[in-house]
């Protein structure tokens, strides 16, 4: 087939574009700026915005399937930004996808919509963890708009599907790892609570894996069609657990302090004042959202995708850690 990849120059992104590479697909990325990395592997590339829809149907052109990845993910920023690509851009793509004749529609979501304060979540499927009714940050609440519009746009001639991965990581990150190394070698990390709230991960290739069988099951009148997906390593574990095997596998201090909850909470409420107040640039060090998602029990059920189109995660978190750690030695070399 050709596929369009929205967000194809990112960690994911470029993930999924070598993967379908890989099953002999032809690739085309829709991204705001001009890949390296994606010419090399052969990659059309389409530079503009998901809400222009002149760009996306140009990208679009002779496309049979789409896995849309683009975001923008942040824990801080104006609501218009969150709500022009994440919310308009998806219903752009969803309009000029149907248009176009397109029949498979592949969304990546996050478990984040869902995720209501301090509610925990143990081992929750996608019937008995509905969406949350209030949100602490824009990107979970855009994120949560959207994917509501991507499952209603499912019908007997275009099928979609929405799979929400856990704290994506690995070879190729350029998000998580960088900050909590940055960040742990200067000594400003720190456990919010203990550190013994259990969470879940996902490891690049199986989100990678996850996507392609989603999209090889996803047609018209199939199981997965109109449904969400939760998707990660299927390793529940602390995250004192989680983050100091990442730095370890960076070779950087692992973290040992902690601050109480409600000091963190505190914490994120006066930065976001001071930023919005002074229209500081950059995200704040602490926001309500990043102290609730980070001391909060939160692991997901992967079962139904199990059932639906086949995950299972092949990549387990210390199979990962030695493949993060071999990639970053010898990007050092």
């Amino acid at each position: 087939m050709k596929v369009l990849v929205t967000g194809g120059s990112g960690f994911l992104g470029q993930g999924l574009c070598r993967g379908l590479l890989a099953q002999g697909h032809a690739v085309v990325s829709l991204q705001r700026h001009f890949s390296e990395d994606l010419q090399a592997l052969g990659v059309t590339q389409v530079l503009g915005a998901l809400d222009d829809a002149v760009k996306v149907r140009a990208a679009l052109a002779g496309v049979e399937a789409v896995l849309h990845n683009a975001a923008k993910a942040s824990g801080w920023g104006v609501w218009q930004e969150f709500e022009r690509t994440n919310i308009t851009g998806t219903h752009v793509l969803l309009t000029e996808a149907r248009a176009a004749g397109i029949r498979r529609f592949v969304y990546t979501s996050t478990p984040s919509v869902v995720h209501a304060g301090r509610a925990p979540v143990a081992g929750g499927n996608e019937t008995d963890t509905p969406y949350a009714r209030y949100f602490s940050a824009h990107y979970p609440h855009s994120k949560m708009l959207a994917e509501r519009a991507v499952l209603a746009a499912n019908a007997p001639d275009f099928a979609t599907v929405a799979l929400r991965p856990r704290l994506i990581w690995g070879p190729g990150d350029t998000q998580l790892l960088p900050r909590l190394v940055q960040r742990a070698r200067a000594g400003r990390l720190r456990f919010i609570g203990d550190g013994s709230n259990r969470m879940d991960c996902t490891y690049i290739d199986n989100v990678v894996q996850a996507h392609l069988q989603a999209l090889a099951h996803l047609q018209p009148g199939a199981v997965c069609a109109g449904k969400a997906y939760f998707i990660s390593n299927g390793e529940p574990m602390p995250i004192r657990d989680i983050v100091n095997g990442l730095l370890g596998a960076a070779d950087a201090p692992l973290v040992q302090a902690s601050v109480p909850f409600p000091v963190a909470y505190m914490a994120g409420m006066l930065c976001e004042t001071v930023w919005r107040m002074f229209r500081m640039s950059g995200e704040p060090p602490m926001t309500r959202f990043l102290a609730e998602q980070l001391s909060t029990e939160h692991w997901y059920d992967c079962s139904n995708a199990r059932r639906d189109f086949g995950y299972v995660p092949q990549v387990s978190f210390s199979e990962g850690l030695r493949r993060l750690r071999a990639s970053l030695q010898k990007a050092e070399q």
